[in-house]
C-alpha cells in the first residue's frame, strides 16, 4: 500500500505526520470518475500516451482508503491559502518503492484540487482562456517528465503548486509570478530610483517550454498583456517591475548568438541586477537537450543555440544563471 512505503522513509513520515496534525480533510477532493478522467486530463494538455495509466491508476487510488484519505488531506493543505504569495504548498517526491502509483500522486493531488483553482480564477474574474491556458502547464510538464525519464509523471511538483495556487499566469508567449523582490534584485532596482526595493510586489517572468519561438514581437505582446491582466484582476496589488533569473541571461551568450538573434534581443529588454558566480551548466543542458545529466561530448550541434551551450562547455567554459529587471 501506497502509506505503508511512505511511513518506512523517516522524511516522508514526518511529513506524514505534520499533514495530518495541520490538514483539514473536510475539504472536498473528489477526483474525476474514470469516465470523466480522460477529458479533465486533455483538457489540462496531459498528452494522449498518459491518459490510459492515469486512468488506470485511478482505480488503485481509490481502492486505497488511507490514501485517499491523504488525497483528500493533501488538497485541503494546498488550497488552505489560495491565492497567497509564496504560501503555496506540493507534496514531496516520493521514493522508487512507492511504485507507478507513487509516481503519479502529486498530478492527482492537483486534478482533484481544480474546481477549487477554477472557482479562485472565477472570483478574480480571471478570463476563462487565460485560466485554460495557466493550468495547461500540468500537461507541459508531464511531456517533460516522459522527455526525461520515459515515464508520465511530474519532476517538480513545487513548481505545478504555482499555476494551481493562484500564483502565475500564462499571458501569451510568457508566464508571470505574482512575487516579491529579492534583496539583491531589489536593491538595484531602488539604486534606479523607481521607489521600489526589497519586499516590494514584483512579477517573475518565466519562459515555457513548447511554446514556439521566443520572438521580440511575442515577448511584447506578454508584456503588454500582463500590465493590463494585472492591473485588472489584482488592483489591490501594484505591479511596476519585472524579473527574470534565468540562464537565458548570461552575458556569454552574445559571444556565440548573433545580435538579432531572438535570445539576445530577450536578454537586452533587462537591466543586469547582479551576476552569478557559481556555475549551473545543468540547466541550460536540460532546458535545450531534454536532460541535464547528458555527457557534454554528445551533445547535438543542430541548431545555433545547441552548438553555443555544447561548444561552450566542451571548450571548458561554464553557464551561469543571469538576474535582472524590466520596468512595466
Amino acid at each position: 500500500m501506497l502509506l505503508d512505503a511512505l511511513r518506512a522513509d523517516a522524511r516522508l513520515a514526518e511529513w506524514l505526520r505534520d499533514l495530518e496534525s495541520g490538514g483539514d480533510a473536510r475539504v472536498e477532493a473528489a477526483l474525476p470518475g474514470a469516465d470523466e478522467l480522460p477529458d479533465v486530463l486533455l483538457d489540462l494538455s496531459v498528452p494522449h500516451e498518459d491518459i490510459n495509466e492515469l486512468v488506470a491508476l485511478r482505480a488503485r487510488l481509490a481502492d486505497d482508503a488511507e490514501a485517499m484519505t491523504l488525497l483528500a488531506r493533501c488538497v485541503a493543505r494546498f488550497v488552505r491559502d489560495m491565492g497567497e504569495i509564496g504560501k503555496g504548498w506540493e507534496p514531496p517526491p516520493f521514493p522508487a518503492s512507492t511504485g507507478d502509483l507513487g509516481r503519479c500522486f502529486p498530478l492527482y493531488v492537483f486534478v482533484a484540487a481544480l474546481p477549487h483553482v477554477r472557482a479562485y480564477h472565477h472570483r478574480r474574474g480571471v478570463p476563462a482562456e487565460v485560466s485554460r491556458r495557466t493550468l495547461a502547464d500540468l500537461g507541459r510538464h508531464v511531456a517533460v517528465h516522459r522527455r526525461r525519464l520515459g515515464t508520465g509523471g511530474l519532476l517538480f511538483p513545487w513548481w505545478i503548486a504555482l499555476p494551481f495556487h493562484g500564483e502565475l499566469f500564462q499571458l501569451g508567449r510568457l508566464q508571470f509570478q505574482r512575487a516579491r523582490l529579492g534583496q539583491r534584485t531589489g536593491r538595484a532596482v531602488a539604486e534606479a530610483g523607481l521607489g521600489l526595493g526589497p519586499g516590494d510586489p514584483c512579477l517573475s517572468l518565466h519562459i515555457p517550454d513548447f511554446r514556439g519561438p521566443l520572438s521580440p514581437s511575442a515577448c511584447e505582446r506578454s508584456l503588454a498583456l500582463a500590465r493590463e491582466f494585472f492591473a485588472r484582476h489584482y488592483p489591490d496589488e501594484r505591479y511596476e517591475v519585472a524579473v527574470c533569473h534565468s540562464w537565458l541571461l548570461d552575458p556569454q551568450l552574445k559571444r556565440y548568438l548573433s545580435a538579432e538573434s531572438n535570445i539576445i534581443r530577450f536578454q537586452e529588454r533587462f537591466e543586469i541586477a547582479y551576476a552569478q558566480t557559481a556555475p549551473e551548466d545543468g540547466v541550460p543542458v536540460g532546458f535545450v537537450f531534454g536532460d541535464p545529466e547528458l555527457p557534454v561530448e554528445d551533445l547535438p550541434r543542430r541548431n545555433s543555440v545547441e552548438r553555443a551551450v555544447g561548444d561552450h562547455l566542451r571548450a571548458g567554459g561554464h553557464w551561469y544563471g543571469g538576474h535582472g529587471w524590466v520596468p512595466l
